[in-house]
């Protein structure tokens, strides 16, 4: 697999963003082969203060930055600027997370680097865009979960909104972002030059909620909190078996949803007219966990899981991180590796996010020291 070839390689990055989602779609291009160079601040990307560290090195950096070079540029001094054009000038994309006007103030607007790179494709990642009346203003992905609608339907009845504890709003607008890039450079080969993607956190998140934007202009219908329950299929919920340990279950398809009822001793429910759609079975969400709750609180998980797997019905165990590292099928399939590191030896961390069965990506590095490979990369010290 060594001599593979990456399906990505000849392509260059420069990922001059910061924290999550720019970084995140730079990490997604350098797993698959394309050379991704991190120009960072004197004072490194904020992400590396993030997190746990091991011996004062930081493990959340070491994963989102594996596979990058990194590069310490002052974009603020005509010096840095400079060097930074002339990376540019041999640079297939550039993805950026500054706030809108900021690349323009120093002299490195689209224009400038459309002139330096007539090919270049721009990757701009911002909160709300590039124009609009919120675009100036400073934003993560946390506003995007709560003005996206998402905080809004999550959460129990009755209770606040819920915010997710991870950088979910980022998440996904890093895998457009890659996903702009990528496009932007099949679209190069047929209109011969490059294009600026504007990629807005809060627009990415709205359109993978689905449907509420479109059910509520066309019904005036808004979604609900209720929970792990879902608005679209019934049994969908967390239950507790009798050793306290938890399970998820789902049905969204007709089929596994009749099986679980079988399962549970209540097979007459699946003669209801209202079973056999999914939102019937969500409209009757109570009766059919009054029908499985106590079915699955009289056993331990194991024989639950064991019960469901006979029947063809779908069940997970919920897990903690130590469950996922011990799980036979995430080992069977590489969910992690040991990655070469300059300063811990190794760092163990998820591998490829998608396996390509004939040009597969790779893990060389995982994220090294600030400006590591400034001299490297510019043939000069940092500017």
């Amino acid at each position: 697999m060594s001599d593979t070839p990456l399906p990505l390689a000849g392509l260059t990055v420069i990922d001059a963003s910061t924290l999550f989602a720019g970084p995140l779609a730079a990490r997604l291009l350098g797993d698959y082969g394309a050379e991704v160079i991190k120009v960072e601040a004197p004072a490194g990307d904020p992400v590396r203060g993030f997190g746990h560290a091991q011996d004062g090195v930081p493990l959340l950096w070491k994963v989102l930055g594996r596979n990058k070079k990194s590069v310490v540029l002052d974009l603020r001094e005509p010096a840095g600027a400079e060097r930074f054009l002339r990376l540019v000038s041999r640079a297939d994309a550039l993805i950026e997370n500054f706030r809108p006007g900021t690349l323009e103030r120093w002299g490195l607007g689209p224009d400038v680097l459309a002139a330096a790179n007539p090919r270049l494709v721009l990757a701009r990642v911002t909160a709300f865009g590039q124009d609009g009346p919120y675009a100036r203003r400073p934003g993560f992905g946390t506003l995007a979960e709560a003005m996206s609608g998402l905080a809004a339907m999550s959460g129990e009845p009755g209770g606040p909104p819920l915010l997710p504890s991870f950088p979910l709003g980022d998440a996904v607008a890093g895998l457009h972002a890659a996903l702009a890039v990528l496009i932007g450079l099949r679209a190069r080969d047929t209109i011969g030059t490059g294009q600026v993607a504007d990629v807005a956190i809060t627009e990415t998140l709205i359109g993978a909620l689905g449907a509420q934007l479109t059910v509520y202009e066309h019904l005036g219908v808004k979604p609900e909190r209720i929970g792990n329950r879902s608005h679209n299929s019934a049994p969908r919920d967390v239950y507790r078996c009798a050793d306290g340990r938890w399970v998820a279950v789902s049905a969204s398809a007709h089929s596994i949803a009749e099986r679980i009822v079988r399962l549970v001793g209540r097979p007459e429910l699946s003669a209801e007219p209202w079973f056999a759609t999914g939102s019937g079975r969500a409209a009757h969400r109570e009766l059919l966990d009054e029908a499985v709750r106590p079915w699955i609180a009289a056993r331990k998980r194991d024989e639950v899981i064991a019960e469901f797997e006979r029947a063809e019905a779908a069940v997970a165990p919920i897990y903690e991180v130590d469950d996922v590292l011990a799980d036979p099928q995430f080992a069977a399939r590489g969910l992690t590796v040991a990655v070469p590191d300059a300063e811990l030896g190794t760092v163990r961390m998820p591998g490829l996010p998608f396996r390509l069965s004939a040009t597969p990506g790779r893990i060389g590095w995982a994220g090294p020291p600030v400006g590591a490979h400034t001299e490297e990369v510019t043939g000069e010290g940092e500017a």
